[in-house]
């Protein structure tokens, strides 16, 4: 039967907890999630765990990055089926604070994070969100102290201005991507893939075939505008709305010509329905 993780909701507990989990010099890894756990994250806490002594996977919903139009209200919570996976795990801690511990009375401090959160990528279309993401992460790693934190490389944007704001700020965490974990079909696993109806889930994997396609075609040295023309429009005629679909440099996010050198990173988001998915790829 597999040991129930401990749960610490103050930072006074939190740390309590840390400090037993060093006491004997023990690393430890960081994941940080906003629960409704799937086999994406899992594989971030084995990651995690292949990394360090000890593992400590955060579940907190955070409000600052959602614009008031956005899911936070819905976003799926579904505590006890994440405690039992992370149980499954041996996960040894769970900090699971909620937002008055976060965010106490009288908060006024805020992390504006320039560079790659200014690609304009996710953030021509949602400009609030690093702000909040760097923040709350920020904030994640000062609490728990990690030697390495973990992230899922499906929010590509996000692992890139994470990555540059621990090594700015000299925050002492080593920060790591894990590879997107995928559906037998290709769709990337997220959270918000159940808002997904049976015909959108259906559609759904077209996002993954035409960064597929499309980066087999630049690998052969195709052309790069007429592969993106191509692309886009598979996936506006499958229903998407196409926010973007972009060829960028992989580390810095800045846009990239024909023969540029340098690894490069296809990124897409499109709406189907009331759902916006991300994607990425690696050419």
């Amino acid at each position: 039967m597999s040991r129930t993780p401990r749960v610490a909701r103050s930072l006074s507990a939190l740390r309590r907890e840390l400090d037993s989990l060093r006491a004997r010099k023990a690393t430890v890894a960081l994941v940080p999630t906003m629960g409704a756990l799937h086999d994406g994250h899992i594989s971030l806490v084995r990651q995690a765990k292949r990394r360090a002594d000890k593992v400590v996977v955060s579940i907190f919903v955070n409000p600052t990055q959602f614009a008031p139009t956005e899911d936070f209200g819905s976003y799926p919570r579904t505590w006890k089926e994440d405690v039992a996976k992370l149980a499954a795990e041996r996960v040894d801690l769970i900090w699971h604070p909620d937002a008055k511990a976060m965010y106490p009375d009288g908060f006024t401090t805020r992390i504006v994070p320039e560079g790659p959160a200014l690609a304009g990528l996710e953030d021509r279309f949602r400009p609030h969100f690093f702000g909040g993401v760097a923040t709350v992460v920020a904030k994640l790693f000062a609490q728990c102290r990690p030697d390495v934190a973990i992230f899922g490389e499906k929010d590509y944007q996000q692992f890139r201005v994470v990555t540059q704001m621990a090594r700015d700020l000299d925050l002492g965490v080593r920060v790591v991507g894990s590879r997107t974990v995928r559906e037998r079909d290709g769709l990337a696993m997220s959270s918000r893939n159940v808002y997904l109806s049976a015909d959108e889930r259906r559609v759904a994997p077209t996002l993954h075939r035409a960064l597929k396609e499309l980066a087999s075609r630049l690998r052969a040295g195709g052309d790069m505008q007429d592969a993106l023309r191509d692309g886009a429009a598979t996936i506006t005629q499958a229903g998407f709305d196409l926010d973007y679909l972009e060829v960028r440099h992989a580390e810095t996010l800045a846009p990239v010509t024909q023969d540029e050198s340098g690894p490069k990173r296809i990124l897409v988001a499109a709406r189907i329905g009331t759902t916006r998915l991300i994607d990425n790829i690696a050419v």
